[in-house]
């Protein structure tokens, strides 16, 4: 939303509280009395989003390996994690990145792929809830305690688990780290340049946005296409929504960060890796501005679009922004970055997730066909710019009813949007319950088959009968009733087998 100042002086304070802010109806009292009571409301909230995490976090002791982390797990295991860099590199896709940090969780088998859940939401929520203090500092507002930790856990809430198949965004490892922490790794980049002061702190900035962006490059395609046209549209709007004093440095550090992902998708495009893939998909770069490919993408597109504005939980995001809205206040002597057109911001902003999406559809097309509908995980590197947007537009609501909801009108407001924050929260206990049970099940005949194998291979024996565990629509070997054999052998090599056979039942 800002994207920097170079004269503004803010406070130290991680939470953001100051006196202003605390308004809505707060009372004034004795140390320990009402205010102190009342003043608990943003965690009480928080406490939902942030437990809902923690559910979350909490199944992820039932994730297994399965699809492509098959054929991860015996690399890392016999060449470490230089070797699957190596390997993406020259062979599978060329993703230098992506390869570094599949391979942090994969040195770790099974417990990595346990703990991944949990580490990677605290790093996304740490991070997002980082960047929302920054935000609100640079654009002259305070809040009261705990208002950032909430706005930042409902996005994460509603990022991952307001999806079609939150096992794929926020369980499946392989997915996670290329989809849903690149696009939070993305907007990290710009908390240097939100904590810069004076020129040595500016000119770090701007070397990190290149060096972050060569990283971004090789992590993810479709994040660094949301990125670079995030980037492309400061450069060129940044008279229109800045403040004259920060609009150079904004430029600046957005170009340094366009070239470097630029560089870091240059050394992607033309790794031996990344040939290899495109010749075996046959999505050579030349298909995906054909005619009929750029058709099938926008038809795409359009049922994607159907899918995200289908689902109500959105709302909740909107209802974080408006509450968020109504309780920030001015800094006193802190001049704002952002110009106060607000209408003007959100605009940018619709345009800037419409064709990011678009052009992300397009770039996975060639590889998917119409199956780009039903893979739902390559949507998340563009939804967090829409879990974003609806944030800020329903701050600048909330801030637009300031004037006309005073006293018990805004206490009604603040607890209207807590309402729905509330709901949406509660809506999605539901069907994560659901998935947990779907992964218990699986992890118990995962396990099960486990010590078969293990036992067998110890045994000597070379060839060995496999029975799918599927969850979630996750590759499996022998899935389709044993006519698709992928990833078969990269099974067998986990065990250390010749071969596994297809079979119906568990052994």
């Amino acid at each position: 939303m800002a994207v920097g100042a170079s004269g503004v002086t803010v406070a130290s304070e991680m939470d953001g509280h100051g006196g202003p802010a605390g308004a809505v109806g707060r009372p004034e009292g004795r140390r320990g009395g009402p205010a102190a009571w009342v003043g608990l409301w943003p965690f009480v909230l928080a406490g939902l989003p942030l437990g809902l995490l923690a559910v979350a976090s909490w199944f992820g002791r039932h994730v297994r390996p399965s699809a492509d982390e098959w054929c991860f797990l015996p690399v890392v295991r016999d060449d470490g994690i230089s070797g699957l860099i190596g390997k993406f590199w020259f062979t599978d896709n060329g993703r230098l990145g992506n390869g570094l940090l599949v391979g942090l969780y994969a040195e770790f088998p099974v417990a990595g792929h346990q703990w991944f859940g949990l580490v990677s939401g605290l790093v996304m929520l740490v991070l997002l809830w980082a960047l929302v203090v920054q935000v609100l500092r640079r654009a002259g507002q305070e809040v009261p305690r705990g208002v950032p930790l909430f706005v930042a856990a409902m996005v994460c809430a509603v990022f991952l688990f307001a999806t079609p198949n939150t096992y794929k965004t926020f369980y499946w490892p392989a997915a996670s780290v290329s989809h849903t922490v690149a696009p939070v790794l993305a907007c990290a980049a710009v908390l240097p340049l939100l904590c810069s002061r004076g020129r040595a702190g500016r000119i770090a900035a701007v070397v990190s946005a290149a060096l972050a962006g060569v990283f971004m490059g090789t992590l993810s395609e479709e994040a660094s296409v949301v990125a670079l046209v995030v980037l492309a549209g400061v450069v060129l709007f940044a008279h229109r929504v800045l403040a004259a004093p920060v609009r150079r440095v904004a430029r600046v550090w957005s170009l340094a960060g366009a070239a470097g992902v630029g560089v870091g998708t240059l050394l992607l495009f033309f790794s031996p890796g990344s040939r290899n893939r495109r010749e075996r998909y046959g999505a050579e770069s030349a298909s995906m501005l054909s005619p009929d490919s750029l058709l099938g993408s926008l038809r795409g597109y359009t049922e994607i679009l159907g899918t995200v504005f289908g689902t109500w939980q959105h709302l909740g995001a909107v209802a974080a922004g408006v509450l968020l809205g109504l309780v920030a206040r001015g800094r006193p002597g802190r001049a704002p970055v952002l110009l106060p057109r607000p209408l003007l911001l959100v605009g940018l902003g619709a345009a800037a997730f419409l064709v990011a999406g678009w052009l992300c559809t397009v770039i996975t097309y060639p590889v998917f066909g119409e199956r780009v509908v039903t893979t739902e995980r390559t949507w998340n590197d563009y939804l967090l710019l829409l879990v974003g947007l609806l944030v800020v537009a329903g701050a600048f609501l909330g801030r637009a009813l300031r004037p006309y909801v005073r006293g018990l009108r805004s206490a009604g407001t603040v607890a209207a949007a807590a309402a729905v924050c509330a709901a949406t929260v509660l809506s999605l206990v539901g069907p994560l319950v659901d998935l947990g049970h779907d992964m218990r099940v699986r992890a118990e005949r995962w396990d099960h088959q486990d010590r078969y194998l293990r036992e067998g291979a110890a045994r000597g024996a070379k060839e060995l009968p496999y029975s799918p565990t599927p969850v979630a629509r996750m590759l499996e070997p022998f899935g389709q009733q044993g006519r698709k054999v992928w990833p078969a052998q990269c099974v067998a090599d986990y065990y250390r087998l010749d071969k596994v056979t297809y079979s119906e039942r568990l052994p």
